[in-house]
């Protein structure tokens, strides 16, 4: 899996973490989903990567993805910053996974 982040994206995560030393995951959220296959991807900001989570092949900014959730997504993705929307967007050359991928601190 690898995943680029744009220039916009990376400067936003930047910003939004300052210098606070921490982990950022790429969470696939199915809490209020009904399911396990349905699920909303987010990014946390957390202390510690959470155990069953893998390291990615990104093109900057560190990020980890849980091992179990990487069915969901697509091999080759990326992740901008829409300024309209003031959100994340996670998407695929096939599709958008995520038009509006929330950024969450949980340190």
């Amino acid at each position: 899996m690898y995943i680029e982040w744009t220039e916009t994206a990376a400067e936003k995560i930047v910003d939004k973490v300052q210098e606070q030393e921490g982990y950022l995951q790429l969470k696939y959220d199915t809490d209020g989903c009904g399911c396990v296959v349905s699920g909303v991807t987010a990014l946390w900001w957390v202390k510690e990567p959470e155990e069953g989570t893998e390291k990615v092949e990104t093109n900057g900014i560190p990020l980890y993805v849980e091992k179990s959730k990487m069915i969901f997504l697509d091999e080759v993705m990326t992740i901008d910053f829409v300024a309209e929307a003031n959100s994340f967007q996670l998407k695929s050359p096939n599709q958008i996974l995520n038009p509006r991928m929330s950024f969450f601190n949980k340190i």
